[in-house]
């Protein structure tokens, strides 16, 4: 190996953590939330996203505009498209954030996401970053609540997953040294893993939540891992009431199928990549990764979105229009929650366990001899009509 490569590796990665230092200095500063109530007009950006999201988007609108009709006249809330993150338009100018866009978003308080494609290789796009893991960092989006819940397989877990360090923070400036040789970066900041665990607690006892685990590699992962127990650890003093546990990543996510292991799972908080890997297991368990929303939360800033991918296949097929809603659906719930319209997040949400689970009057498998993205909706939308 040549020295030259050695010193450039030096160099690249003492600049990386002059970046992390100022990044954790923006943290400290960082604007508080929004009071929505006080807010002249809650401004909701929408990002229709490929694939199958501009279809599934369709349908997550017009489930929206049913439910707030009257806070859309009154111009108590409004919805803005933010143009120009398409794979194909991010493809042909090499770069998914541009300072307009930036503006846009900005302009936003909270934000609803339909997935996006990240390109691999053998994709006809050239290789660019996850545009999901640029927005998290843009706005600072620190944690990612996902529920995961199935009343007919006594499902009913909410993971709080760090969302903008670990494995990820530093995805796209990895060192290659040498031909031989390529090094990637965990981080973690004891301010996220604060924010995260205090996060997860406050929801516990603010919901009636008894138990918390946190998840991590520890064992292996000795250091990153050790410090955001560490924290965990501290955080449960601070709420005597809950039960605090933790466990490890690989026999989590190979035993929540069993009914001893998850007895006492009831909120789960996890580094990122972990929480990433967990919660898809989680979602694809209680139905399908198809059937879970996920909500991304910042200071200022929120951002609710599918937890699937743009589904090329379906679209490749024919089969764009069959697609099931459901994921985008849950966001919506989350939105409505986070934006102060509670009741109209409970309502929807009930729908959508109706619909999913004790009713089931119509299904959506991406099939075309089952419902479409469209049928599936209007049937959430007379069932939200039916609760009154």
């Amino acid at each position: 190996m040549r020295q030259i490569d050695i010193e450039a590796a030096k160099e690249k990665f003492g600049q990386q953590l002059e970046a992390e230092q100022a990044r954790i200095e923006q943290m400290k500063h960082a604007a508080e939330a929004p009071d929505y109530e006080k807010l002249d007009t809650i401004r909701v950006g929408v990002i229709p996203g490929d694939g199958i999201g501009p279809i599934i988007m369709e349908q997550a609108l017009r489930v929206f505009n049913h439910l707030m009709k009257e806070e859309l006249k009154m111009n108590k809330v409004n919805l803005h498209e933010i143009k120009g993150l398409s794979i194909d338009e991010r493809a042909e100018r090499l770069e998914n954030i541009t300072p307009e866009i930036r503006k846009d978003l900005l302009s936003c308080h909270v934000i609803l996401k339909g997935p996006m494609t990240t390109p691999r290789p053998g994709d006809p796009w050239p290789s660019l970053p996850s545009v999901i893991a640029q927005l998290r960092r843009e706005l600072q989006l620190n944690v990612s609540m996902r529920p995961v819940c199935n009343p007919l397989k006594n499902i009913d877990w909410v993971m709080f997953r760090e969302n903008i360090e670990g494995a990820y923070v530093w995805s796209s400036k990895g060192i290659q040294v040498d031909e031989d040789l390529a090094v990637d970066f965990v981080i973690e900041t004891r301010l996220q893993s604060l924010h995260v665990a205090r996060m997860a607690f406050e929801y516990a006892r603010k919901n009636g939540r008894k138990h918390v685990t946190a998840v991590t590699k520890v064992n292996i992962v000795k250091l990153t891992d050790g410090n955001f127990l560490a924290v965990c650890r501290k955080v449960a003093e601070e709420y005597p009431e809950i039960q605090y546990d933790e466990r490890l990543v690989d026999i989590t996510a190979s035993k929540l199928t069993d009914p001893e292991f998850v007895k006492d799972l009831e909120v789960l908080v996890l580094p990122n990549l972990y929480g990433d890997i967990v919660s898809d297991v989680a979602a694809e368990i209680s139905g399908g990764v198809s059937t879970a929303g996920s909500s991304n939360i910042g200071s200022y800033y929120a951002l609710f979105e599918a937890i699937h991918g743009s589904a090329p296949f379906l679209i490749k097929n024919n089969r764009g229009e069959y697609a099931d809603p459901s994921s985008l659906l849950r966001a919506l719930v989350m939105l409505l929650k986070h934006i102060g319209y509670v009741e109209k997040g409970n309502k929807l949400e009930e729908a959508l366990n109706i619909c999913g689970y004790t009713e089931r009057k119509l299904v959506v498998t991406s099939m075309r001899e089952d419902a479409s993205t469209k049928e599936y909706t209007d049937y959430v939308l007379e069932t939200i009509d039916k609760l009154g």
